[in-house]
């Protein structure tokens, strides 16, 4: 019962990538066709917010919630970027669908979703398994 909250969050979050839109197929279509600003939108609101967010961080020395410090530290770039990347944007293009509308998806009756669910949990296991193996 004590995670009652994050599963409440949840279907709140659920319920507002449905009803914007986000998890929709043929906006996810559109955006990769170029034919609509309304996913552009969207992410391009969620950059501004998490610009803002970050700046004020940091401007402010904010702390969690718990009362932790907050520290955002760089990542260095490396070659698995780009074709980890690459990867993301085909199963995104292929699905319809990013990681977390997956779940609005599966929640809104549409089972094909499973299928991408269990793919993307495979592939996270996958990962885990081979990443030491990886170049850097």
């Amino acid at each position: 019962m004590k995670y009652i909250k994050f599963f409440l969050i949840g279907i709140y979050f659920g319920i507002v990538l449905t009803k914007a839109e986000v998890i929709s197929w043929f906006r996810i279509q559109e955006m990769f066709h170029f034919q609509s600003i309304h996913m552009y939108g969207i992410i391009g609101s969620a950059v501004v917010v998490g610009a803002i967010s970050v700046f004020l961080i940091k401007k402010f020395n904010l702390k969690s919630f718990g009362g932790e410090e907050i520290r955002l530290i760089s990542k260095e770039y490396h070659k698995g970027l780009l074709p980890g990347g690459i990867i993301f944007g085909l199963g995104w293009a292929l699905t319809g669908a990013c990681p977390g509308p997956m779940f609005a998806l599966l929640g809104n009756g549409i089972e094909v979703m499973l299928v991408a669910i269990l793919s993307a949990i495979a592939g996270t296991f996958v990962y885990g398994v081979v990443k030491d193996k990886l170049p850097q």
